[in-house]
């Protein structure tokens, strides 16, 4: 059986094109998508400023809890936002440690210069690296600044630094012989840089020497909320965002490979179903001949097998490239550190490899399943003309699919979570897609039917696209499913975020009352209130927090004036109370942390401070201002960049803060939207699902080019019958416009029904975000690929002379 398989491969080649390079592209998705996982997972990140010290002492950056279930009790844990510091008193402790023969303290803040944003330092930790000087001295006073090789300037020159308070200028008094691969530096003097640190008895890591003495120094820091790192989890401190972007690389890789592989199944079932569609009269035969089904069933397996192991083969070597690029554009967005590097093993592509196969067998065994059960005298009949009625377990089975959508639709509206809506989101588009695929026979009847007519208005061929559709409904069938999916999937993945930030958007425009924003970092935001006109000034610095398990995106704000200048639409108390130490909690976040106004709530600030807070307000637009208001100073001084990202001014004239702010690099007025809540990522995010969106949009390709390769006989016949190549090339071109018609309308209300659930839970409006310009551009865009793939083929079809057409042996 597996010699006639291999055979059957060898003689038809081009039938089985398309199942391979769906498969192929199904294995690369899913091998980078493991690579992604593996990385987030086992990655490493290799120290470059603490290269130079054996051992390096600092905060616990993870936060913890403990959690009872069934009878047991399980410690989880989870990466800060922030960089947690330690006490200073630390660093005595450890140089009375029998064995130590060095200690070097160490404080890091954001400097932003001229030519972007440095990491400052105190001179005395060049050490940890080491950095030695290659011209000038070290600094003396806090008026002077050590460079580094890469900063481009000289001993003598002058640099603007804005660091965590009002910008100052300093003099370069020397520059260092070595650059950190990836960052710029600055040092200053050890009193200046704690002052611009701004965590006064506090520092960001302890540096320890000689490497013999780290026994001495755990054993000395036990019960302490000190870490004492070596080797390569140096780097894991000194690239603090390391932990999050490990995080962010599990969560990634795993919500792009499942929908990866629900996607590729439906793709591969559709590609198969086609393919043995297409072999019907040889299927017929061999069931004619006393095939059993368990043969034809086992010959289909094992041609599945052979294509699936070569397509797993050629994907998941593909896919390595793909995670390569993936990473770069995570680097480029600042989703993940440049020096961690992927972790490539061979896990991922034998899951590739393992999942391409068991799909393509899977798929083949469920295409040929109603083709191998039917009789062999019914078998002939079936393939010289097509059953006018789909098999009754097929639309039973679309239907209950087709339930399983709805019900998800409903569970759908009532997720307010990001993490937990979006993944259904993606699952109910695809079992929407799966409906369409099993149902395909009754809808493609359908609108043929409603299509008939104006297809009839052109005489020739659109009488000839009317007739294939009636008598082609599965072959239809096979090219609706992929056009669904892809209008389907690319209209969910474009709009759903579209959805939040338009809601995020209008509430910010709503409860802006100031009249100017300042966005950028902005230094000295007391300053403004002193501008003629000016009535309130805000601050604003972003962070997140936990209340219990639970991670929420919070803004620390001015609490002096602040209904001059926000009104987030409070319903219950009043943010007079930020005044007085309270928090103000959106209606949506106070829902999941159980809590009401005068709600006593443990947070857990960035760095993993614990703060014990009253709720003073509850307000509505959650969207538009984040899940939690707290006073200002609370936050800035738990956050790595204290500065406030916007400043809402209520009064004044925008020209005087023009002139205010002109000496401050990057800060602009911006509308006001730009006080809206931030979401990090979602470039990224829509970077990352355009994969899934290509992968529908080569199944699109490869099932229309398949479906219209295998007609050059029916080509033939109706040129020998007189029908010319223009009246076929235009009767294509009906029929593709009528299956992507189709495919879009049945696209388009899935992706409508989605987003509208989407939208109704995570806004609280049924209103999806849907832009015109961005769905028609959508439409055409699948317009012209169908057509495409349908013309290309169709032309190559037509160069065959009709004699020889109709004389070659089927393959």
């Amino acid at each position: 059986m597996l010699s006639l398989a291999w055979h059957t491969l060898r003689s038809r080649k081009g039938a089985f094109a398309g199942a391979f390079v769906a498969l192929m592209c199904a294995a690369a998705l899913i091998t980078a998508c493991g690579v992604l996982l593996e990385t987030g997972l086992r990655g490493r990140i290799a120290p470059e400023r603490y290269a130079g010290a054996p051992i390096v002492v600092g905060a616990d950056q993870q936060v913890h809890w403990t959690k009872h279930k069934k009878h047991k009790v399980k410690t989880k844990s989870k990466p800060l936002t922030e960089r947690a510091w330690l006490s200073a008193d630390v660093a005595d402790r450890i140089a009375r440690v029998p064995g130590v023969t060095k200690v070097v303290p160490e404080v890091t803040f954001p400097a932003q210069t001229a030519h972007g944003t440095a990491q400052g330092h105190a001179w005395e930790s060049a050490a940890l690296t080491p950095f030695t000087l290659a011209a000038g001295r070290a600094p003396r006073t806090a008026g002077e600044v050590v460079a580094d090789a890469r900063a481009g300037v000289r001993p003598g020159d002058t640099i603007g630094v804005l660091a965590t308070e009002a910008p100052g200028t300093y003099r370069v008094v020397g520059v260092t012989a070595q650059a950190a691969p990836r960052q710029e530096n600055l040092f200053f003097t050890g009193q200046e840089a704690r002052r611009l640190a701004g965590r006064p008895g506090q520092v960001s890591a302890i540096g320890v020497f000689p490497a013999s003495a780290v026994s001495a120094v755990r054993a000395a820091l036990r019960g302490t909320p000190a870490v004492v790192h070596t080797g390569e989890s140096r780097g894991a401190l000194e690239f603090a965002d390391a932990s999050k972007a490990r995080v962010t690389l599990v969560s990634m890789g795993g919500a792009l490979g499942g929908t990866s592989l629900l996607v590729a199944i439906l793709v591969v079932v559709g590609t198969f179903t086609l393919t043995i569609e297409q072999r019907r009269r040889e299927l017929a035969l061999l069931r004619a001949i006393a095939a059993t089904p368990r043969q034809v069933r086992k010959m289909i397996g094992r041609e599945a097998l052979l294509v699936g192991t070569g397509a797993g083969l050629a994907g998941a070597a593909g896919g390595l490239f793909v995670a390569r690029w993936l990473r770069s554009l995570f680097v480029g967005h600042g989703v993940m550190p440049p020096n961690l590097g992927l972790v490539l093993s061979p896990f991922p592509m034998a899951a590739g490899l393992v999942a391409t196969v068991l799909a393509a067998w899977a798929a083949a065994r469920l295409s040929a399943r109603g083709t191998v059960r039917i009789r062999p005298a019914e078998a002939l009949a079936e393939a010289a003309v097509e059953r006018r009625r789909p098999p009754v377990a097929r639309t039973l089975a679309g239907l209950a699919v087709l339930a399983g959508h709805v019900t998800l639709l409903v569970v759908l509206r009532a997720l307010d979570v990001e993490a937990a809506a979006t993944p259904v989101t993606f699952l109910a588009v695809v079992l929407g897609a799966f409906a369409v695929a099993l149902l395909g026979p009754v809808l493609a009847r359908a609108a043929t039917a409603l299509l008939a007519v104006p297809l009839r208005l052109s005489r020739v061929s659109g009488h000839l696209a009317a007739a294939n559709g009636r008598a082609g409904t599965r072959r239809l069938a096979s090219v609706i499913t992929p056009l669904t999916l892809a209008v389907g999937m690319t209209c969910t993945i474009l709009f759903a975020p579209a959805t939040v930030a338009d809601a995020a958007t209008r509430q910010a425009s709503a409860g802006v009352r100031a009249g100017h924003v300042l966005a950028g970092r902005v230094p000295g935001a007391g300053e403004l209130s002193r501008l003629p006109g000016v009535r309130a000034v805000t601050a604003m610095v972003p962070t997140s927090i936990r209340v219990g398990q639970g991670k929420y995106a919070a803004q620390g704000v001015t609490p002096a004036g602040l209904t001059e200048t926000i009104d987030p639409g409070v319903r219950a108390g009043s943010l007079d109370g930020l005044a007085r130490g309270g928090v103000a909690v959106s209606a949506n976040a106070a829902g999941h942390m159980h809590a009401r106004l005068g709600t006593e709530l443990n947070v857990t600030l960035g760095d993993g401070t614990p703060l014990r807070a009253r709720v003073a307000a509850v307000y509505d637009r959650g969207l538009g201002f984040g899940d939690v208001l707290l006073p200002y100073d609370v936050v800035a001084a738990h956050v790595d960049d204290p500065l406030p990202r916007q400043v809402l001014v209520a009064g004044g004239s925008a020209d005087a803060l023009r002139r205010a702010v002109a000496r401050y690099p990057g800060v602009r007025i911006a509308p006001a939207a730009q006080a809206a809540g931030q979401r990090p990522g979602t470039e990224v995010n829509l970077v990352i699902m355009g994969l899934i969106i290509a992968f529908t949009a080569i199944a699109v390709v490869n099932t229309l080019a398949m479906a219209t390769a295998e007609r050059s006989r029916e080509f033939a016949l109706l040129r020998m019958v007189g029908t010319t190549k223009r009246q076929i090339h235009r009767m294509l071109h009906l029929e593709t416009l009528s299956a992507t018609l189709t495919g879009v309308v049945l696209g388009t209300a899935i992706a409508l029904a989605t987003l509208s659930a989407y939208g109704a839970g995570m806004t609280g409006s049924a209103r999806p975000a849907f832009p015109p310009p961005a769905y028609l551009g959508v439409v055409a865009a699948l317009a012209v690929l169908a057509l495409l793939a349908t013309a290309i083929p169709g032309r190559l079809a037509l160069t065959v002379h009709p004699p020889e057409a109709l004389g070659a042996r089927e393959t």
